[in-house]
């Protein structure tokens, strides 16, 4: 059965701490050895993504989306690209909309769902590439991305996407914003709707006519998604669009090899969110829990400093693509 029982993840010492293992990458993780090459593309609609390529002159690609405000730049971006390039692959991190370093055209951005600019590009790539075998490898918001993707019209996805693997997935969205709203994850909440209201203001800026601001910016997500991104996305309001665009409801359908990945000591992930039973009886899902490694973190020293699940990822790819 594709349920992984044991996991070889081993942490050490700290890092047994799930809030270490999750902070530690993100604010002392170098990456060196990778260099982005960013092409700008035009989007069907009148925007823009900006994708940053590591190319080897493969004809495989590993397709890299990354977290909730993140970009091509965070280490665990770049770890990942680095490693499949020295095994031989080309690498490819997809910046969400507005993700890039650089505002996005458009008054709609990204999501947690949103999956027409992944499905769009790859269209794309594959058009102007001559690329066999593709893998998608998402991290949290990308993971949830990669999953609902693979699931929402499985019939629709191109061969030569192969698989798809996905680190710390909130697949259950409104049962994972219950988790980060805990005090324990205060930090990180803070962090992002931080960073969340400075784009809308941005956005405000820009659209006056059609976007206000509140006297009170957002505090949590679901007053910023409630207010913002829900009717900003076409969703009725917050619970809608978290139900509508939770990967989890996706997963039965999914029909290309698929390993999900998420620790148990997961501060951001609630209990909904690891589909044991489900993977016990699905034929192309696979579900590894490790003990450790909290959000995005599996810190470890792997050869040339590869973490983990960088190592992982490779493992499963090698295993399901021929």
């Amino acid at each position: 059965m594709p349920l992984i029982r044991k996991s070889a993840y081993r942490a050490r010492g700290p890092f047994r701490y799930g809030h270490i293992n999750t902070v530690f990458p993100a604010l002392f993780r170098k990456v060196k050895g990778v260099t982005f090459e960013r092409e700008r593309v035009d989007t069907p609609d009148g925007d823009f993504l900006d994708l940053d390529w590591s190319v080897r002159g493969s004809r495989r690609l590993a397709l890299l989306l990354h977290g909730l405000e993140g970009s091509a730049g965070r280490p665990y971006i770049r770890g990942m690209a680095r490693y499949f390039n020295h095994n031989g692959w080309d690498a490819l991190a997809l910046n969400f909309r507005g993700c890039s370093g650089e505002p996005n055209r458009k008054l709609r951005s990204y999501h947690v769902g949103e999956t027409g600019d992944l499905k769009w590009a790859i269209s794309m790539i594959l058009n102007q590439h001559n690329y066999e075998s593709i893998a998608l490898v998402g991290f949290s918001l990308g993971g949830n991305v990669v999953l609902k993707y693979l699931g929402e019209n499985s019939e629709e996805v191109p061969a030569q996407v192969r698989c798809g693997i996905a680190f710390s997935v909130p697949c259950d969205v409104m049962s994972a914003n219950r988790e980060i709203d805990k005090w324990q994850n205060y930090l990180y909440r803070y962090r992002f709707i931080k960073s969340l209201n400075a784009k809308i203001r941005e956005k405000a800026f820009r659209f006056p006519e059609v976007l206000r601001l509140p006297e009170q910016m957002p505090q949590n997500f679901y007053q910023f998604d409630d207010r913002f991104t829900a009717p900003i996305h076409g969703f009725k309001d917050a619970e809608d669009y978290w139900v509508r665009n939770s990967s989890l409801r996706f997963l039965p359908d999914i029909r290309r090899p698929a390993l999900l990945i998420s620790a148990a000591d997961d501060s951001f992930l609630s209990a909904v969110c690891y589909p044991c039973q489900l993977a016990e009886q699905h034929p192309h899902l696979f579900l590894e829990v490790p003990r450790w490694g909290g959000h995005v973190g599996f810190v470890s020293s792997g050869p040339g400093g590869a973490y983990w699940s960088e190592q992982r990822a490779y493992q499963f790819v090698k295993e399901v693509v021929a």
